[in-house]
């Protein structure tokens, strides 16, 4: 009994995990990056605009370019404009030029009536405009409406979607400065795995955390990941653990992180020169996680039940992960929502259990063993359960975290 409550004094709450590691997570690298190769990296800087967009006013519809007084009501035919012409064009007096959508206004007309809205005259081959619903200054597009020279167009930290980058092209931008994804390596252990397509004998099992984790760092943006598979020897585990360290920023091992006679993560990152952050956290599933750093290096040791590598990996890898792209808010859940039914829980622990949004509420599944990867064909969410309580009354807002 006394070993126990020893264990639980060591550990640590989820706060003060998330505490520990935004005060030690810096921003990463930078560099320019291209257009073509930014799509969801964050900005290391504030972006603004080299020049008007739009560089002159131009049409917004297809139609006629004129002086308009709102009393004429028949113009002569002009020029015809068409989108990409480059001629100065000067509207003389009572003429109407026909235009296109994104053509140049000519000098002297200020209103664009769409060609739908105009009547032909056979007779005088004039147009005409009868109808009350077109005012001066109509369907045109003035020159710095969307930004001007020098405007600020993007904050830093901002990341960048498809929307963005049309946005920086329309700029004339061809890249921007940037943070760097950093490189991550992750180290699968266990002698029981078998790699997916390999026949399986009795007490062996297929190794589920190596594509997950795989397909969780692609999810988060990281393009330069490099796998390892150790076996329960402590040797070339050690070996597997210093070539990471000397060649990848982010080090992420699971299983082996803990007591058992086969569990030697934590032995070896120390004798690698990882320093201890913290190690266990009040929480289930994952409590056995250490997390440690060695320089700028950080190291996640997670559990090796596939629950406790996803649950530690949104939780804490994740965050640390956006932090060190630029992301500010890389700890805040997506959102609060209520309970749809009472959960019961043990007290003393931080419960994140696999839910279903239902009608705007959080439906907690079954299935929530650490081991057991069934309700994650059905959640699309997890959901934070308080340290404190033992009964969670339905109606309740939680923290709710997408997957």
């Amino acid at each position: 009994m006394g070993k126990n409550r020893s264990n639980t004094k060591r550990m640590i709450s989820v706060h003060k995990a998330r505490t520990l590691l935004s005060q030690n997570v810096q921003e990463g690298k930078t560099e320019y990056i291209e257009l073509s190769n930014c799509l969801g990296l964050t900005t290391a800087q504030d972006i603004f605009s080299p020049i008007d967009v739009p560089s002159f006013d131009n049409s917004a519809m297809d139609g006629y370019a004129m002086k308009f007084t709102g009393e004429q009501k028949k113009w002569k035919k002009g020029v015809e404009i068409q989108a990409g012409d480059t001629s100065e064009y000067i509207m003389d007096e009572g003429y109407a030029a026909r235009i296109f959508t994104g053509a140049k206004i000519p000098t002297g007309a200020d209103t664009v009536i769409p060609q739908e809205l105009i009547e032909n005259d056979k007779l005088t081959y004039e147009i005409c405009y009868f109808q009350d619903n077109i005012r001066m200054g109509s369907n045109v597009r003035l020159k710095g409406s969307q930004c001007k020279k020098g405007d600020l167009i993007l904050k830093k930290g901002t990341r960048i979607t498809p929307g963005i980058i049309g946005l920086l092209a329309s700029v004339g931008l061809e890249g921007v400065i940037a943070y760097l994804p950093p490189e991550v390596a992750y180290v699968i252990t266990g002698d029981e795995l078998k790699d997916v397509g390999e026949p399986l004998k009795t007490g062996e099992i297929y190794n589920s955390n190596g594509p997950m984790l795989e397909a969780l760092l692609k999810e988060s943006g990281i393009k330069n990941v490099k796998a390892f598979k150790a076996s329960d020897r402590k040797e070339e585990l050690q070996q597997i653990i210093n070539k990471a360290l000397e060649q990848y920023e982010v080090l992420i091992l699971s299983g082996g992180i803990s007591v058992g006679d086969y569990d030697f993560v934590k032995e070896c990152l120390q004798k690698a020169g990882v320093e201890e952050l913290f190690y266990k956290i009040k929480q289930r599933p994952g409590k056995p996680m250490f997390v440690g750093k060695k320089e700028n290096k950080f190291v996640f040791a997670l559990p090796g039940n596939p629950g406790s590598v996803l649950n530690c990996f949104y939780q804490y890898v994740k965050p640390c992960l956006r932090m060190m792209m630029g992301v500010k808010n890389a700890w805040q859940p997506n959102r609060m929502l209520p309970l749809a039914k009472d959960q019961q829980k043990k007290a003393g622990l931080t419960f994140f259990v696999k839910s279903k949004i239902s009608d705007e509420k959080i439906d907690v599944l079954g299935a929530q063993q650490s081991f057991n990867l069934q309700a994650f064909s059905e959640a699309n969410c997890v959901v934070e359960l308080d340290e404190e309580k033992e009964i969670v009354p339905a109606g309740t807002l939680v923290p709710v975290f997408y997957f």
